[in-house]
């Protein structure tokens, strides 16, 4: 019966790391072509137009978040 109850406690345990591993796993999004070449300029000109000079370019307000 230990043995019955080490399985049962093992299983749960796979579904349930299975279950948060999901949950973190980003979006993933089908762009296409002329979309993903707008983002990519528009990424640039930000890039190239930043006053601060810090060489971080400012976020894209239309990228998916990462929460």
């Amino acid at each position: 019966m230990p043995w019955k109850l080490i399985g049962v406690a093992g299983l749960a345990g796979v579904a349930a790391t299975g279950v948060v591993v999901a949950r973190k796993r980003r979006a993933q999004h089908d762009y296409d072509p002329d979309e993903l070449r707008d983002r990519l300029h528009r990424r640039l000109t930000g890039i190239a137009t930043d006053s601060e000079g810090t060489g971080e370019p400012d976020r894209d307000p239309t990228a998916p978040s990462d929460d």
